[in-house]
């Protein structure tokens, strides 16, 4: 059989919604009215119309009835990485909180690349979602001028901004970066390094540790970049390079821009037979649920991401519904939390 044929055969076969209402005995504006306002058509009816729809597996147009409703109950969210645990409670509650509320989330991965995320932003905005929320407030301005040019609810989420697409929940990584440094000298140390990932909001806070350790102590952060994702194996290996190299020699603190980074850095301490937190000191940031149970426990920054995600979810429904104030700043802050490794 010939491509076009199949292609034949496969429209052929196609149930539609003329399809249910033959086998149910009613039109198909009564089976089209039974699907979206049940309350509007007979028991007896909509008992007919539904064994129909099951018999035949029918799945309605989601896209034709947003097009008669301008709804269609899809929320866009863009992440760097599905990947990292620090993204991953504040999308499940940000996913369940829509779910609850009968919408779906359609996520992507994005990575650190402006270019990618602005695609993602394009290619989502032409599913016409009813929302769409970012990770981070820093964007390409093509992909400023498409979220804007939409005209629906944005959320950006884990960091804040004074000039926002729409509006924005989370926290200053600035801020963070600082609160560590001052905890770092207030527990007596005086060499610091940072081991950071490759993204935008992980520098800002290496930055501002930097800046604010030196204006305490007058010395020098070293820095290790990590190279890829954060892991074990990254953190490992940013420890190594500088206690092997000048910028950790003598000992100090090591602020990490993950605590998958930190507990990478913990284990290279151990199997080279350093004290931590005597000979080497640990700062994490994320306080994951393993942060408690490292050996030692782990000193690190808590960011209540669950809230977040909650947040963001209510606040963007409300706005899809009209309900939704005019704030444009929700700033949940964190929360330095001193435990053995430092």
């Amino acid at each position: 059989m010939t491509a076009g044929g199949q292609d034949n055969r496969d429209k052929a076969q196609r149930v539609t919604m003329a399809t249910v209402g033959r086998i149910a005995g009613v039109s198909q504006v009564t089976v089209s009215r039974a699907l979206s306002d049940p309350s509007k058509v007979a028991p007896g009816t909509l008992r007919r119309i539904r064994a129909a729809v099951d018999a035949t597996g029918f799945v309605p147009n989601a896209l034709a009835g947003a097009l008669a409703s301008r709804r269609s109950h899809l929320v866009s969210a863009l992440v760097p990485s599905i990947a990292n645990l620090t993204y991953a409670a504040m999308i499940h509650a940000f996913g369940s909180s829509l779910r609850d509320a009968g919408y779906q989330m359609l996520l992507s991965e994005t990575g650190a690349s402006p270019e990618a995320e602005e695609h993602a932003v394009r290619l989502h905005l032409s599913r016409r979602p009813d929302a769409m929320m970012l990770t981070g407030v820093t964007h390409s301005a093509g992909a400023r001028r498409a979220l804007i040019g939409a005209d629906i609810p944005v959320v950006e989420l884990w960091d804040i901004s004074e000039s926002p697409v729409d509006f924005c929940v989370g926290f200053s990584h600035a801020e963070a970066g600082r609160a560590a440094a001052e905890f770092a000298v207030a527990q007596g140390y005086r060499r610091a390094a940072v081991i950071y990932a490759d993204d935008e909001r992980a520098r800002r806070r290496k930055a501002a540790f930097a800046s604010r350790f030196a204006a305490l102590t007058g010395a020098e952060v070293a820095d290790s970049p990590l190279h890829g994702a954060a892991s074990l194996g990254a953190g490992r290996a940013g420890l190594s390079a500088l206690l092997d190299g000048p910028g950790l020699g003598g000992g100090g603190v090591v602020f990490c821009s993950s605590d998958v980074a930190a507990q990478g850095a913990l284990a290279e301490a151990q199997a080279r037979g350093l004290s931590v937190p005597r000979d080497v000191a640990v700062i994490g940031f994320g306080d994951q649920d393993f942060a408690v149970d490292t050996v030692p426990p782990l000193t690190t920054v808590r960011v209540d991401r669950e809230r977040l995600g909650r947040l963001a979810a209510q606040q963007l429904l409300a706005r899809i519904e009209g309900t939704g104030t005019t704030e444009t700043k929700y700033d949940l802050g964190f929360e330095l939390i001193a435990r053995a490794s430092a």
